[in-house]
């Protein structure tokens, strides 16, 4: 059976250095008083246009981020298919705020997009949705409201915006991904992702999906989608994840007096994951499947059911995922053993990207086990390069 408990294979592209540094980052991490104070002085340094940079960049971004730019990632790519793990380059600077700012984004995500196309290490590109839209705008739009004429105008920038990015991959044949939003706007988003889909998936899945499975009508929403596919004669490219946004989620439901849209609680979440995966492997004749997740369990299951159907460990249309800077254990145990394995990776300016970097902060605080897992194997590697 699949083990993820070499540490050897897991982190033997981190120097000691890295790997002590990896090491007093996830032990601050474990305490969220301090994540929660570093959070309140970040965005109060922010909101004083005070230099920031000189603390976060030799910590938080250095090990979660590839680089301000494109080029400043390649080395990191380079490093990582050494050891047969690709990249998928994420310009993480959140978008939605001014025209301005949009236009900046779809021309560095373009760039970002043309540059995988000619980059072997590179299979995939991705983009957030909100980077070029509000969210005020993919809310109205998915709930058909009326909407004034300036309202309108930024519905059809963000159609436009998709239209160009899912143009130029399907041009360039390198595959797209567009990341999940929260469920009161992600029906906009569906709309216009499964458009793409129906016009640049004729012939291969180009353009991908993303579910949520901690929402309780993926599934449902997974076996639609291939309904619509066969019918309209395209193929569904599906990256599963579990869910960044539960605990808002919850929140908005119980203000606005509707049901919940998140599962009751993880065991469930895990069930409908895992209950995707294997739908997908069911019908990959028509799904292409992208495994976007930090939990072992499904991980090995999906290597099981692969097994089981007798295919190769580097089928083309399976891909497993994590993101940069976690679940190590994962990713390098997996490429080792064959299977397509990608780290993503974002990018950008320092001061744009800590939105990302305190959702990570965040989430490493809040998710049960993560850093203490992650702590756990920093140390038994240590060890191990210590007797060695």
């Amino acid at each position: 059976m699949l083990s993820f408990d070499n540490t050897e294979t897991a982190f033997r592209y981190k120097s000691n250095s890295d790997l002590t540094r990896a090491r007093i980052l996830f032990s601050t991490l474990a305490n969220p008083e301090l994540v929660k104070v570093g959070k309140s002085l970040t965005y109060f340094a922010l909101n004083l246009h005070l230099p920031i940079a000189w603390a976060i960049k030799p910590t938080l971004y250095k090990h979660f981020v590839g680089g301000e730019t494109l080029d400043e990632c390649e080395k990191t790519v380079q490093l990582l298919s050494k050891f047969n793990v690709k990249s998928i380059l994420d310009y993480s600077v959140e978008g939605g705020k001014d025209h301005e700012t949009m236009q900046r984004t779809l021309e560095e995500t373009l760039r970002s997009v043309i540059n995988a196309a000619s980059h072997p290490e590179i299979p995939f590109s991705v983009f957030k949705p909100t980077a070029f839209a509000s969210q005020q705008v993919l809310t109205l739009a998915s709930e058909n409201a009326p909407v004034n004429e300036e309202t309108a105008k930024a519905i059809q920038f963000f159609k436009d915006c998709v239209e160009i990015l899912s143009k130029t991959a399907f041009e360039n044949g390198i595959p797209i991904m567009i990341d999940a939003e929260d469920s009161w706007y992600q029906p906009f988003v569906d709309q216009v992702v499964t458009e793409m889909m129906e016009k640049y998936n004729k012939n291969s899945a180009i353009v991908y999906n993303t579910l949520q499975m901690y929402r309780t009508d993926r599934l449902y929403f997974l076996k639609e989608s291939l309904r619509k596919a066969e019918e309209g004669n395209y193929y569904l490219g599906i990256k599963f994840v579990r869910g960044a946004y539960m605990e808002k989620e919850r929140l908005r439901a119980a203000e606005k007096g509707y049901p919940s849209p998140i599962q009751p609680d993880k065991e469930a979440t895990d069930q409908n994951y895992d209950a995707g995966i294997a739908y997908t492997l069911e019908h990959l004749d028509r799904i292409s499947v992208f495994n976007g997740s930090h939990n072992e369990k499904s991980n090995r299951l999906l290597t099981e059911l692969m097994a089981k159907k007798g295919l190769e460990r580097n089928e083309k249309k399976i891909w497993f995922s994590q993101l940069y800077g976690m679940s190590d254990h994962i990713s390098f145990n997996l490429a080792d053993e064959g299977y397509n394995v990608t780290k993503y990776i974002p990018y950008g300016p320092v001061r744009n990207i800590l939105p990302y970097l305190i959702r990570r902060a965040e989430e490493n605080t809040s998710i049960a086990g993560q850093t203490g897992r992650e702590l756990g194997l920093l140390e038994q590697e240590r060890l191990r390069r210590k007797k060695g």
